[in-house]
């Protein structure tokens, strides 16, 4: 009897972990929206030249170098936000039925650059890298937070953490991260859109 009722507890532990992960939607959506954004900024930056990225079209301007110098500096600084997130108490009572709602309008804010916005110091650009040594950076960074996304076992709409929308579970910090890359793919674009950008 003893051992049928420790089959039973043991089932019922499992069944508690299995329902406390996040779901197959919302991790294939982390993930998916990661490996555009990556995509994304390999694209934008692809095949430029030492004078390209180091243009700016104005001394108070970021270059393309500064602003994936930037990108790379706030990979590791929203992880640690996400991190912060999945150790939070777990408050299953407020995860809503509409979440998905919030995480297009998370996205849509991050990316909109119609409102303008001063990075803090720890995340100003200073040269700190050289091109390709940046790049390795934003990968090995952005590759723990693929990591992350994909094996994470806590029910990350059960945890929240508040940012500049508002509080957010830790999916939404996840997209956040992944908008904010966006954002700066669109700054990148606009300084390769200058007409004084150089040809080669």
């Amino acid at each position: 009897m003893r051992k049928v009722a420790l089959v039973c507890l043991a089932v019922v532990v499992m069944a508690s972990v299995a329902q406390a992960q996040v779901s197959k939607a919302d991790r294939d959506a982390m993930l998916d929206h990661l490996k555009k954004s990556k995509k994304d900024l390999e694209k934008a930056t692809k095949g430029l030249s030492a004078a390209q990225w180091s243009f700016k079209a104005a001394p108070d301007r970021w270059s393309v170098a500064e602003t994936y110098e930037h990108i790379t500096l706030a990979e590791e600084m929203l992880f640690g936000l996400i991190e912060k997130t999945a150790q939070s108490p777990a408050a299953p009572e407020k995860k809503v039925a509409t979440a998905s709602e919030k995480d297009a309008k998370i996205e849509q804010v991050v990316t909109d650059r119609s409102t303008k916005f001063k990075a803090p110091d720890p995340l100003q650009p200073t040269g700190r890298w050289s091109v390709d040594a940046m790049k390795k950076e934003f990968a090995a960074r952005r590759a723990k937070t693929m990591d992350f996304a994909k094996n994470s076992k806590e029910d990350l709409r059960a945890h929240f953490y508040a940012g500049p929308p508002g509080e957010m579970d830790g999916v939404q910090w996840v997209l956040f991260l992944s908008s904010h890359v966006e954002r700066h793919i669109a700054q990148i674009n606009e300084v390769k859109a200058d007409p004084n950008f150089p040809k080669k």
